[in-house]
Order: structure tokens, then sequence, then C-alpha cells
């Protein structure tokens, strides 16, 4: 009795632990192969995860039903999460380009009200991340895991003040006020 009662236990705390997460279907692509008895289908699926915190992951699952690619996907997933700073918990720090293979993106922090004006795959995970004020552009191929993959890139470069100032040995008011100095000057010009 004890023994069902630490089992329940444990799989509604992996479920709550679970629950925090939001998933995004990205993409769903269905091979067949041709035998003798006619076609047997595959499918693979790219899925994004995030806790809408600044935490974000992405996966990729095959199966021969589509909700085991899914559920294969959503568990790489979420073994392969990153954090990312947010400004004001909305929007990024700074600009960042990435690529991967021929997907480049460009991302950037927008006023708040923007919205997320980003396409597909890069709105997935954007969403997932918890950004709420975004603009990103796709520049190379629109193939769904390499722009995913370009996203995270650009992701991977983000930088607080507080790292900036930890890494420079420097206060953080000093970061900022040499930041809003620089975009002063730029505005006089």
């Amino acid at each position: 009795m004890a023994r069902e009662e630490g089992r329940r236990r444990s799989r509604e705390n992996r479920e709550e632990r679970d629950s925090e997460f939001i998933d995004k279907l990205v993409h769903i692509n269905r091979v067949a192969k041709v035998v003798k008895g006619g076609r047997r289908f595959g499918f693979a699926a790219l899925v994004v995860v995030g806790d809408q915190r600044g935490r974000v992951g992405f996966g990729h699952g095959k199966a021969r039903e589509v909700p085991e690619a899914i559920r294969k996907a959503t568990d790489e997933a979420k073994k392969t999460l990153v954090r990312v700073p947010l400004k004001d918990g909305r929007t990024l720090h700074h600009e960042g380009r990435g690529h991967h293979g021929a997907g480049k993106v460009l991302v950037r922090p927008a006023p708040a009200g923007t919205g997320i004006i980003a396409g597909g795959p890069m709105r997935a995970v954007f969403e997932a991340l918890g950004v709420g004020d975004v603009v990103a552009k796709s520049l190379g191929t629109s193939n769904p895991y390499n722009m995913v993959r370009a996203t995270f890139d650009a992701l991977k470069w983000q930088q607080s003040p507080r790292m900036v100032a930890q890494r420079r040995g420097r206060s953080v008011t000093e970061i900022i006020a040499r930041r809003e100095g620089n975009q002063a000057e730029q505005a006089t010009a």
C-alpha cells in the first residue's frame, strides 16, 4: 500500500514538473518506405519546449506514429533546455545574429506593445521562451530545423548587463550608464 502511494506521488510530481512547460509543435515530416506490401510511413516531429520565463529547448523525434514522434521530440527538448536572460521579462537585451547551415536569423529587442514579429518556427521559439516583444527576420533558408537551430544560436549570445559587468569586473550601473551615454550620443549625431 505504501509503495503504491509512493509511486502515485512520484508520478504526480513528475506531471506537476512537466506541466510548467509548454510545448509547440513546429513541424511534422512524413516519409514513406516502399515495401512489397505497399508503403510504410514514418513521421519526424520538431518540437520546441519552454517555461515562458527564460528557459527553452528543442527536440527532434522519429517514430511510426505521430503521437510517439511528438512524445520523443518533447522528451529530447526537455533534456536540452537553455536559459536566456530577458530584459524586464518581456524582450531581449540586445540585437543578435545566428546561423546554422544556410539558416540565418536576426533578432532585435522591441518596445513594449510591439508583440512577436517573427515567422513560423522562430515565433514558436519566442512564445515558448516567454518573450513578448521582439522583431526577428529569417534571412536564409526556410527549413524549420535550420531556422530553429539558427534562432538558438542567436539566443546563445544574449547577455544581460549583470553578466557583462561580472565579466569586466565593473558594477552594473557603470555598464548601463555607458550604454545610455552611447545611445544619447548617437541620437544627437
